[in-house]
């Protein structure tokens, strides 16, 4: 069986308030190439189809029509998709029912009452069926009332629990979609600035991959660059494109898993993705930074860091007038160097209450008043207590 596996499309997104739209568009119809050419025995997305979760008109417009793209393939190809944290359950399941009439397979929530189980689809090739199971984004907070005899502290506990009620045949093969942050002792995971949208206490976030051992291929989502957790069969097919500076260096694909018969590894394949536009860095004095490209100006997202000891007249103008697409111009020299290193200093001593406060007060230059303070406060408490 040949799987193709994606996450984090994150339809709608913006970069610095540019458009994203055409990137996306783009991409969709390279994975649609692709899949004509290789021929895919089902999709998977693996979570944050879109990148809010209200997503736009425009959001559900783009997405509507991959899915019909994907729908005139011949021959057909199933797709299996569950929620991201980023998704809204209940807008991505609408028309749920409709859409498994044509072998588009949704999970939005973990079972919710005793007598309901993870979303399996079965499939079948020469070798026998292929279970899949849905585990859509899951927080303790979601599961504890079908566990109420047992503690579950953190997110490991939660989907541990969860996986260990299915009853799963180990003489069959078995893929799990997951959307979470799986680790392994010491397996450094990495990570990037684009996917730090939750606030971990603690590393309540992080499970351990033992909890997918009976799995024949983990189709992960969640982390936006492409790798393995320390086995071959646990991956994150990484997003589609770059959706932050932090992912400059990553090589955007789609990934191809071909499982043979049960016993032997599956074979990894990462298809190349092309993105019309890329992101990257370009750091060094601006006269440096202004001749080391060619006339025309930048299609590129970039971010530029300008290292003269004097800020350069007109520098934002210039750059701006070479870089169509300017994400950020940041300074680095000693002034700036020695200002970071006082805030940094000042951040390690706060609680992220404390860093709200002193980043309002920066902004605004007026403290909060005792009510907004009180107000706030219950924020952060609020949304401490719903990671957990």
């Amino acid at each position: 069986m040949k799987i193709f596996h994606i996450s984090d499309l994150h339809i709608g997104k913006q970069l610095n308030y540019y458009s994203l739209k055409e990137n996306q568009k783009a991409m969709f119809h390279q994975i649609i190439q692709m899949m004509r050419e290789h021929k895919p025995d089902v999709l998977i997305i693996a979570g944050d189809i879109f990148d809010k979760s209200m997503p736009s008109g425009e959001s559900y417009t783009l997405f509507d029509a991959f899915l019909n793209d994907v729908s005139e393939l011949t021959p057909a190809v199933p797709v299996c998709m569950i929620a991201g944290n980023h998704d809204s359950p209940e807008r991505l399941n609408y028309a749920s029912t409709f859409l498994e009439r044509h072998q588009i397979y949704i999970s939005v929530m973990p079972p919710q009452k005793a007598e309901e189980h993870l979303k399996k689809i079965v499939f079948e090739d020469e070798f026998g069926p292929v279970n899949i199971y849905l585990l859509p984004f899951t927080k303790p907070g979601y599961v504890r009332h079908l566990f109420k005899d047992q503690d579950i502290p953190d997110y490991e506990t939660a989907v541990r629990l969860l996986i260990e009620r299915e009853e799963i045949d180990r003489a069959q093969r078995n893929v799990i979609v997951s959307h979470q942050f799986y680790q392994s002792q010491g397996w450094e995971t990495a990570t990037c600035d684009s996917e730090q949208v939750l606030l971990s206490v603690g590393g309540l976030d992080r499970i351990d991959i033992s909890v997918l051992k009976d799995f024949d291929y983990a189709a992960l989502g969640h982390l936006h660059g492409p790798q393995k957790i320390k086995e071959n069969y646990i991956r994150y097919s990484g997003s589609p494109l770059k959706y932050s500076v932090s992912e400059e260096k990553h090589k955007k694909s789609v990934s191809m898993i071909t499982l043979g018969e049960k016993g032997k590894e599956a074979v990894i394949e990462l298809l190349p993705l092309c993105p019309m536009q890329d992101i990257r860095r370009v750091r060094g004095s601006l006269e440096d930074i202004l001749e080391k490209d060619p006339e025309e100006r930048i299609q590129d997202f970039v971010s530029v860091t300008v290292t003269d000891e004097a800020e350069p007249y007109r520098m934002k103008e210039q750059l701006r007038e070479k870089y169509e697409y300017l994400l950020e111009i940041r300074v680095d020299n000693a002034r700036t160097r020695e200002r970071l290193s006082f805030s940094e200093e000042e951040m390690k001593k706060m609680t992220p209450f404390e860093a709200f406060v002193s980043f309002y007060e920066d902004m605004n230059k007026v403290p909060l008043s005792d009510e907004e303070e009180k107000l706030m406060s219950k924020v952060f408490d609020e949304l401490m207590e719903e990671t957990q």
